[in-house]
């Protein structure tokens, strides 16, 4: 069982049914697809990775998460301190997650044409309608060789809190694992693939016609991993529920509520079962 490979470019041709629907069976059956052709230069990509492992061995640029996931990561947003070095890291990241951005965007606008929303219904809810800023970050995290494999994961089983997540894997060194029927199966390395996976608030929008997956990271005993995340998500200002189109009469499944006080609950259940999630944050 491999997770859909979905060539994005075929969007703008006769294909474009046949994508949409690969999409909505992406979003629906497994919560991760992989986009190939999807509009960003492979040049680009390159320098990327390249940039990426130089950063590798800089220790005053990652911190480890805690002693229980095997991660090394640090954190790129538009207002927080960015590595100085390489001279060139900040103009190319700047470049990348801008590329990465509108990807996001036009995503989003293919979820709302498959859930029969108005365009831009997504990108509206996560705004604010205009009024906020959604949240745009960038996790850059290495999961280097582990000497004990069975004591511990890279990354532990986990949904994301957000929306839409842009993921720039490693294309040697795999380790990502999604669950899908009882099983965890591999997210394999693709070429300059982008990989796509829907969050919580996805799932609230689509009022669970979309589902948040359950995904983890296994540690390797060779090989460094290298993953970028990007993470479209809504302001915590932002008020989410059940999106509805003209022919929805289904009951909402989901509260309505400030996405700031969802990420409060989530803080302190990001490993936890998901459900009660939803149950404990305050609905407005």
């Amino acid at each position: 069982m491999a997770i859909p490979v979905i060539d994005f470019s075929k969007l703008e041709g006769k294909e474009r049914a046949e994508t949409l629907a690969r999409i909505a069976n992406g979003c629906q059956e497994w919560g991760f697809f992989q986009l190939v052709h999807h509009g960003i230069p492979v040049e680009l990509l390159e320098r990327v990775k390249k940039l990426v492992e130089e950063e590798e061995g800089d220790a005053t640029d990652a911190k480890r998460l805690d002693n229980v996931d095997w991660e090394d990561v640090f954190l790129l947003q538009d207002d927080n301190e960015w590595p100085a070095n390489p001279p060139e890291f900040r103009e190319t990241m700047e470049e990348y997650r801008e590329e990465l951005r509108k990807l996001a965007e036009k995503v989003m606008e293919v979820m709302d044409e498959n859930l029969g929303f108005e365009k831009g219904t997504i990108k509206n809810a996560f705004s604010g309608n205009g009024e906020h800023q959604p949240f745009f970050g960038t996790k850059v995290s290495h999961y280097p060789p582990c000497p004990r494999l069975n004591l511990v994961n890279g990354l532990r089983a986990h949904t994301d809190a957000g929306g839409v997540i842009l993921l720039f894997q490693d294309d040697q060194v795999g380790g990502l694992q999604i669950l899908k029927d009882g099983q965890w199966i591999d997210v394999q390395p693709v070429a300059n693939a982008i990989v796509i996976n829907t969050g919580d608030q996805i799932e609230v929008l689509s009022n669970g016609r979309y589902k948040s997956v359950w995904h983890r990271v296994l540690t390797t005993s060779d090989g460094n991993r290298r993953s970028m995340a990007s993470f479209y998500n809504p302001s915590l200002k932002a008020t989410i529920a059940p999106g509805t189109n003209k022919d929805d009469s289904a009951t909402a499944l989901y509260p309505k509520y400030v996405f700031g006080d969802y990420m409060d609950v989530y803080v302190k259940q990001k490993f936890s079962a998901k459900e009660p999630r939803f149950a404990a944050v305050k609905a407005v």
